[in-house]
């Protein structure tokens, strides 16, 4: 898929980083692709200076070593470089990524929201089940808490606003949706999202590498799998 080259468009972000957005600013698979091009002409630009890299749906946060360098000695050369090769950001053709899988028990038991978004969406709660795990989503970006992809696009049929009052405890594995997205909570905490059910994969492991079973690029898909399924592979309520 052919890329359109993004306007740029670089500003600071704190004492030792510089945030690049994309416009214009939207949720897109071709956006995501320029993301990634972005990334990878940062990262050997800067090199032992880069600290960090943080993609997102539009934009990228550079963090660099300000003991090496600082915003009036890097903006220039970020300026000069991203701006010349953006035109080639329209040669580009989106790369092939990885494809996950990730196990799912769907249920009322293990998803308290699955029956009210059925409801609300005029659906029986297999026609939402159906709906969330028949195709893939792209991880856009990784954030929130570590291990927490953001996942996209949620079919229109289920896009649903966040709640209202947050849960004050999620539990970790929870598959859940708000407006076009959907995730899988990588730990207990609180939360706005629908849930629909349980993945029995851990999404976040620092003591191992990779941390995470996805990356910022890869696609994600579902796959409904029973009680007893979710059990035998390491899932617990």
């Amino acid at each position: 898929m052919a890329i359109t080259p993004p306007q740029l468009r670089l500003e600071l972000a704190g004492e030792n980083a510089f945030i690049l957005y994309l416009e214009p600013q939207q949720i897109s698979p071709a956006t995501a692709a320029a993301v990634q091009y972005y990334c990878s002409l940062l990262t050997p630009l800067l090199g032992q200076h880069l600290t960090e890299l943080l993609p997102s749906y539009a934009s990228v946060l550079v963090q660099f070593n300000p003991l090496t360098h600082s915003h009036l000695s890097l903006q220039p050369l970020l300026n000069q470089v991203l701006q010349a090769k953006a035109a080639a950001a329209g040669q580009l053709v989106q790369q092939s990524s990885k494809i996950v899988e990730l196990p799912v028990w769907y249920s009322a038991q293990s998803g308290a929201d699955l029956l009210s978004v059925a409801k609300a969406k005029n659906l029986t709660p297999d026609e939402v089940i159906q709906l969330h795990s028949s195709q893939s989503y792209q991880v856009y970006a990784i954030g929130f808490a570590p291990g927490f992809a953001y996942l996209g696009e949620l079919p229109a049929e289920l896009a649903m606003p966040r709640l209202s009052s947050p849960r004050a405890k999620v539990p970790a594995g929870a598959v859940a949706i708000a407006d076009r997205q959907t995730a899988v909570y990588p730990a207990a905490s609180p939360g706005g999202w629908h849930l629909l059910g349980l993945c029995p994969i851990r999404m976040f492991n620092p003591q191992q590498q990779p941390a995470m079973p996805v990356a910022v690029g890869d696609q994600v898909r579902f796959i409904p799998v029973s009680e007893r399924e979710f059990q035998l592979l390491g899932g617990a309520l």
